[in-house]
């Protein structure tokens, strides 16, 4: 990949991070947040979304673009949905624990909370709320971070309503389960203080570790997102939604610019040969004998051919403005959000059954130079006229430069359109939630996770790697709870991070585990009724069989605790099974014998004991 001098092209960018907290209910409805499988739906509906005007009498660029898609949406309902989240019922007030929370974050980022918190409706038409806006609360502004580049301010932090998870697409429309839909949410965007890609992922790291300071943010993938702005002096603001990994920041930054500084320089290029975009036309007659299956297709169902004619075009629609993407790219997205499955262009033909004859015909036929270039889109008529239209007017914009749009994160870094940016138009107030009095004097100031690795060696005598695991990982509230209750921290520590994680390498299911499960175990092996050696053990059985209670389980795999004499016993029989070993190695055969106990007691015993009454019959016998 090119390297840029960013400072000579002006990059700025910002974040936008979404972070779900981990609240008992739900932000307007006392449903739990916690997500389901769509096998587990009970019910479902549909409803169709229509964009409304704001306040003013306006209608928002990107929801009106939205609404030109003709789709129904169904959703997937529960067990544990209320008439809330089928907007068949008004919302309940903000739920106050996650108010709280929203809080905390604030004073983490030095930031003043304002004295009246309103809920406003931001519009959203794509499917994923019921209602077809967002919740949102501006809750506190005006903080920043501290980066080695220097300060990012943090503008605002609100509090909003998760949006419906998208299941699958449907032959109609969409598909959306409401266990997501109204979590807990908070946003936190920056100021456009960031000009480096590596600056960008720094800032995302530290609101992260931030957030999780708290103790009270889900974990796992989906649970955070980041939204990035990016910028160069001659391009255009570009919103970059749904970036799922924090690795995968600096990557995007990188190669938005590239595709700003392409389409700058394409602009320049089609500025020097006085480039336009032609007229539309229907080329159906030049395919009426194709071998193209997908063109044969569209016109054996009774649909055509549109085609559009790119003056000084040619070359330039193939021109790779990104891994893997092109110019012409960027003309398919716009067919594909009006329904189309793509285009074709001739910098690419012939190509996909289109000969070198039906290309030939094609440019006689829309009447382009050798320096013109033309792009096509094959489907039922309504979709083939919709989507040309939009490739000609995404062609429009590249004379001008970088268009200003939302786009879409790929997984390979690269972006995709989604719509255009939305304004102020999407916001008006909720009437049916009053507003709250933000109090942070009711809120204490969370503890750093670094504060925290810090106390976890000073306090708990923990080593640097295991305290920074500890404090880091998702488990860190449940540590936090069981050592305040009395558990010893060296084997609350430790289960919770190496037992796991090495019960998981063996394809232990551990994610059936609940805290309940975990504080149990625990609370056993604290008190003495369960060897340290058979917590893995222990832990085990109860992933396999969750319903059980940890005293069932450890009865029915007989990990109790056994007492000296049981234990006393069984080593008995291994060094009476090893008694030539014995008299020959003497107290040399301690290592291995001491495994063969373990094993023969499978966790009834703890390895100090064992140990003990080993060394005690070796010399014995020695």
């Amino acid at each position: 990949m090119t390297e840029y001098d960013y400072d000579e092209l002006g990059l700025v960018a910002g974040l936008e991070i979404h972070q779900q907290l981990d609240t008992a209910t739900k932000l307007f409805c006392q449903c739990p947040t916690e997500l389901r499988e769509p096998e587990e739906s009970t019910r479902r509906f549909t409803r169709y979304l229509h964009p409304t005007r704001s306040e003013l009498g306006e209608i928002d660029d990107a929801a009106l673009e939205e609404s030109k898609v003709d789709r129904e949406f169904e959703y997937l309902a529960y067990d544990s949905t209320c008439l809330v989240e089928e907007d068949d019922e008004p919302p309940h007030e903000l739920d106050r624990e996650a108010l709280e929370t929203t809080l905390e974050v604030a004073q983490l980022m030095e930031m003043n909370p304002v004295d009246q918190a309103h809920v406003m409706r931001k519009l959203v038409v794509d499917g994923s709320n019921t209602s077809g806006f967002q919740r949102s609360t501006l809750i506190a502004t005006g903080g920043e971070i501290e980066t080695s580049a220097g300060a990012v301010g943090i503008e605002d932090l609100l509090l909003e309503e998760e949006s419906a998870q998208r299941v699958e697409e449907t032959d109609d429309g969409v598909r959306y389960s409401l266990d997501r839909l109204g979590i807990p949410l908070v946003e936190i965007g920056t100021s456009p203080d960031i000009s480096s890609p590596e600056q960008a992922l720094e800032a995302a790291e530290r609101i992260g570790m931030l957030l999780r300071s708290t103790g009270k943010v889900k974990r796992g993938l989906g649970t955070i997102r980041q939204d990035v702005n990016v910028s160069i002096a001659e391009g255009a603001r570009v919103e970059i939604k749904g970036v799922q990994s924090l690795d995968d920041i600096d990557d995007i930054v990188r190669n938005e610019v590239a595709r700003q500084v392409e389409l700058v320089e394409i602009r320049d290029e089609l500025a020097a040969r006085e480039a336009s975009v032609g007229a539309i036309q229907n080329a159906s007659d030049v395919f009426e004998d194709t071998d193209s299956g997908v063109i044969g297709g569209a016109l054996s169902s009774g649909g055509s051919v549109m085609a559009v004619l790119l003056e000084g075009f040619d070359g330039l629609v193939g021109r790779e403005i990104a891994p893997d993407r092109r110019l012409g790219t960027e003309f398919s997205d716009h067919a594909k959000r009006h329904g189309a499955g793509g285009i074709f262009h001739t910098d690419e033909l012939p190509a996909y059954g289109v000969t070198d004859e039906e290309v030939a015909a094609l440019r006689e036929a829309v009447g382009a130079d050798p320096e013109d270039a033309v792009a096509i889109v094959a489907d039922d008529t309504a979709t083939a006229e919709s989507a040309i239209e939009a490739v000609a007017e995404r062609a429009r914009t590249a004379l001008e430069g970088v268009p200003e749009e939302t786009r879409g994160a790929n997984d390979d870094g690269t972006t995709r359109y989604l719509r255009p940016l939305p304004g102020a138009a999407r916001m008006y107030p909720e009437t049916d939630v009053p507003p709250v009095e933000p109090d942070p004097s009711e809120v204490p100031e969370p503890e750093l996770l670094t504060e925290k690795v810090e106390r976890y060696q000073d306090e708990f005598d923990l080593g640097e790697g295991l305290a920074e695991q500890v404090a880091y990982g998702r488990r860190m509230p449940l540590f936090e709870d069981v050592t305040a209750a009395g558990i010893d921290p060296t084997l609350a520590a430790s289960t919770l991070e190496s037992t796991l994680t090495e019960l998981r390498r063996d394809d232990v299911p551990v994610e059936n585990l609940e805290r309940e499960h975990l504080e149990a175990v625990l609370e056993m092996a604290d008190d003495g009724d369960l060897p340290n050696e058979g917590v893995g053990d222990l832990l085990a059985a109860l992933a396999e069989e969750p319903d059980r209670t940890a005293e069932e389980a450890a009865e029915a795999e007989g990990l109790g605790g056994a007492d000296e004499s049981e234990v006393r016993e069984a080593i008995v029989e291994v060094v009476e099974r090893n008694e030539d070993q014995v008299e020959e190695e003497g107290m040399q055969a301690f290592s291995g014998l001491m495994g063969e106990c373990m094993g023969a007691l499978r966790g009834k015993a703890d390895g100090d004991l064992v140990s003990r009454l080993l060394r005690e019959e070796i010399q014995q016998r020695a």
